[in-house]
Formats: C-alpha cells, structure tokens, sequence
C-alpha cells in the first residue's frame, strides 16, 4: 500500500491565472492601490468598502487595467455583513483565492482624551474587523485546500505609539491572531496566513483618521508610496511560499530592534518626538474622522511626500539617532 505524496506547494498565481482576490478597505489608498495591481494581472476582484459611492470609480479604474471586479458594501465591524461578502464572491466568481483585511482606522489623542466610543471603534475595525474576514476566508480555504489571508498590520504590532493607544492595541492583537492562525494552518501545505507591515505610508488614511490633539498630525518623513505595499501583497500571490511578514519601510528594523533591546528607553524617545512634533504642528479641530462615517475620497496617496521632500533622508536619519540614544538610555537605566 503507497501513501499519496502531498501536493507541492504553488503560488496563487500559478493555480489559477485569474485569481478570486476579496479586498476590505478596498476604496483608498492602500486598498484601492491593491485592487489596481491585481488588475493588472488579470485578477478577478471583489471590492468592499462602507461607502458605495467610493467603491464604484475603483471598480471601473480596475475593469480599465484588465481585471473584473464587483464592488460590494460592507462594514467589517457586522460580522453578518463580513460572511455575507464571501458568499456573494463565491456565488458570483465560484471560489476565493485571496482574501485581504485592509481596513485600518486610528484615533490620534492622549488616551484619556480620546472618548471610550472612539476607543471601541478603532479596536473593533481593525482587530474584529480582520477576525471577521478571517473567519470567511479561513472557513472556505480548508474547504476548498487552498488560499492566502494577508493581514495589513504595521510597525504598531510590534512598536506601540505613544498617543494612539487603541491603535496600537489593536495592531498588537493582529500580530498575535496571525501568528495563532499560521500554527493552525500548518498542516495545510496551500494555505498560508501573511502579514504585511510598513512603517507610515503617505495614504488618506492618516487624514481621514480622528484626531483629538486639537494639532494638525504631520507624519515623519519618508513615507511608504501605498503602490509598494500593493506590489509586496501582489508578491505574496506571486510565491508558492510566500513570506510571513513582510516589511517595509525605513524604521521597521531599527525601530523594531530598539524596542526589543530597551523598551522603555524607546518609549521615552517616540513620546519625546512626539511631543515635539504636536508643540511644532499648527491647530487642529477636534474630529471622529472616517471612524463613524465612511470617508468619500477615493484617493491613492496622502499627499505627505510632497512636504520636505529633499529633507526626507534627514528626517530618516535623524529617526536612526532617536531610536539609537533611546536604547542607550534605556541600558543605562535598567
């Protein structure tokens, strides 16, 4: 008696040339730079985002680049809604290839200024909201012995920011249902559960977020262009093993080998920036953002890079140095 040999793993490109790609947050920046690329390569798209009116023109941007693609509303806080967007992929296209949690949301505050509605909102749409789609994605994977699950996380799942608690909390319970996800998953050779995570990208989503510092958030400089978070996640469908977290960014790996080094040394550093970024940045309003009410911008970039843009090495410089003297300090003091 012989035992079949398992099948050998293939990337997602591989198995099926027009892949079945679901996208949440699907309407801007790096979501709608997302369903562009995978247009481009003749993918089948199913595009989700709250406001409908968003998710129409991208539909029609990724039919223009080659692909198919159905927008679908939804809102990943109901989890009915979130199953519901599979089923209607399914009906519609016969499978799914590839499922990717892309919503983000954020809070910028002091954390007792932040009012607690703010807080929830934040952690139910960017940790429940990516249980939700990995609960329809991961139920139809096994079913059908295939599928790739991208997490979008950020530096924040492994460096917490001061002034973004919930955020942060939300991007720490993220890395972690990934990594219990990818243990569960091990014996499914054609299934894989990634995670991509960059530092600060120049997408609408810094803009669109609420803000209760009553200061103007100005990002360090350089930026991530979301296209290259796009082609890192259009990578992943490109490898018959594709990686388990891919980052990107100039301060992924200093900010991250800092943190592990001296926590609390770092700590101190990024509240130090921080504080001299807010005391710098002009006046602001008070806003909920896009947290309650979707945002009508369908724009790709934030706009950021434009600023300083001959600066930009000196400002990552100068981020190295921070991240630097908050180790020492933090060795010193232990």
């Amino acid at each position: 008696m012989t035992t079949a040999l398992p099948a050998s793993p293939s990337s997602v490109f591989a198995s099926s040339p027009n892949p079945v790609v679901v996208i949440t947050g699907a309407s801007s920046g790096i979501g709608h730079a997302t369903a562009l690329a995978f247009a481009r390569r003749g993918a089948r798209l199913v595009l989700a985002a709250r406001n409908p009116d968003t998710l129409a023109p991208v539909a029609l941007a990724c039919r223009a680049e080659g692909g198919q693609a159905l927008g679908i509303p939804t809102d990943v806080t109901d989890a009915d809604a979130v199953q519901a967007l599979a089923d209607k992929a399914v009906r519609h296209f016969g499978r799914i290839d590839v499922w990717i949690n892309g919503v983000g949301v954020g809070a910028v505050g002091r954390f007792d200024d932040v009012p607690l509605a703010a807080h929830r909102r934040v952690i139910e749409s960017n940790l429940l909201g990516h249980v939700h789609g990995a609960h329809a994605a991961l139920t139809r994977f096994r079913a059908q012995g295939h599928g790739l699950l991208v997490n979008l996380i950020s530096l924040g799942g492994w460096v917490p920011a001061p002034y973004a608690a919930a955020y942060t909390a939300s991007k720490f319970g993220l890395r972690g249902l990934s990594e219990s996800l990818r243990a569960e998953v091990v014996d499914l050779p054609q299934v894989h559960v990634c995670d991509v995570a960059p530092t600060f990208v120049d997408s609408p989503g810094l803009s669109h977020g609420a803000n209760y510092t009553g200061r103007r958030i100005r990002p360090p400089l350089p930026m991530v262009d979301p296209r290259a978070v796009a082609q890192a996640i259009v990578d992943l469908a490109d490898a018959a093993q594709p990686r388990a977290v891919t980052w990107l960014g100039l301060g992924a790996m200093p900010g991250r080998v800092a943190h592990a080094l001296a926590p609390q040394g770092t700590a101190r550093a990024m509240r130090w920036f921080s504080d001299l970024g807010l005391r710098r940045a002009a006046p602001a309003p008070l806003t909920q953002g896009n947290l309650f009410a979707p945002s009508h911008q369908t724009s790709i970039d934030g706009g950021h890079r434009q600023r300083m843009a001959g600066s930009a090495t000196v400002v990552a410089v100068l981020g190295v140095v921070g991240l630097a003297v908050g180790w020492w300090w933090g060795r010193g003091r232990r």
